[in-house]
């Protein structure tokens, strides 16, 4: 990455780490996306029940890998298994000790922005699984609400086309508003703040552009 690039990735992440914790979530600075599997790992005690929610940042650290070959009771939603089979994980997902996933959009005001097409991972993060891990480039981080949506309608083309969806953005690149069963926009969810239960949702910042 370009230093200059790298510098401001530094200091958004380090700003959204005292956001955070001032809004009650579990913050923390990572240099790297390796410096953030670690942590990830060292979060999640051997033995437990982890679900992972669908994203690029977790794709680029490796962490699918990880926990399907390491001691723990993996919902691995990327089986090649019926789609109903697939939903029942998603289901079973909400039990999960740990929930791991990225984040599609960070306010400067500490909310976690994220739309879904099954609308599991939006639920598992908002309520269910006792913890949730979320991993955060500082290409995440936006300046408010509304900043929010945009960025949701400008990575939805890349989302479905990683997903395999047959949408109208596959073709144009850009967010249709399509109104069909393939579509991935159909479920946004909004967290605040972490302060109904503090410390549940720990979110660690990355100073690098990681994922869409």
């Amino acid at each position: 990455m370009n230093k200059f690039r790298k510098w401001q990735c530094r200091r958004t992440a380090e700003a959204m780490v005292e956001v955070l914790r001032q809004k009650c979530y579990d913050a923390h600075y990572a240099e790297d996306l390796d410096e953030a599997l670690k942590m990830v790992l060292a979060m999640i005690p051997e033995g437990s029940s982890v679900a992972v929610g669908g994203s690029e940042t977790l794709s680029a650290m490796g962490l699918v890998d990880i926990l399907r070959h390491g001691n723990y009771r993996f919902f691995d939603r990327y089986q090649d298994r019926p789609f109903e089979e697939i939903v029942e994980i998603y289901r079973q997902s909400l039990l999960a000790d740990f929930l791991v996933t990225g984040t599609n959009a960070l306010t400067r005001q500490g909310e976690l922005v994220n739309v879904d097409s099954s609308g599991n991972r939006v639920a598992g993060m908002i309520f269910g699984p006792r913890r949730v891990i979320v991993v955060a480039g500082a290409n995440k981080v936006v300046d408010d609400l509304a900043g929010a949506f945009k960025r949701l309608k400008q990575i939805a083309p890349m989302n479905a086309l990683r997903n395999g969806h047959q949408t109208p953005c596959v073709e144009t690149g850009v967010c249709m508003d399509c109104q069909i069963p393939a579509r991935v926009c159909n479920a946004i969810g909004i967290i605040n703040h972490g302060m109904k239960f503090a410390g549940r949702i720990s979110v660690i910042m990355v100073a690098e552009e990681v994922g869409f």
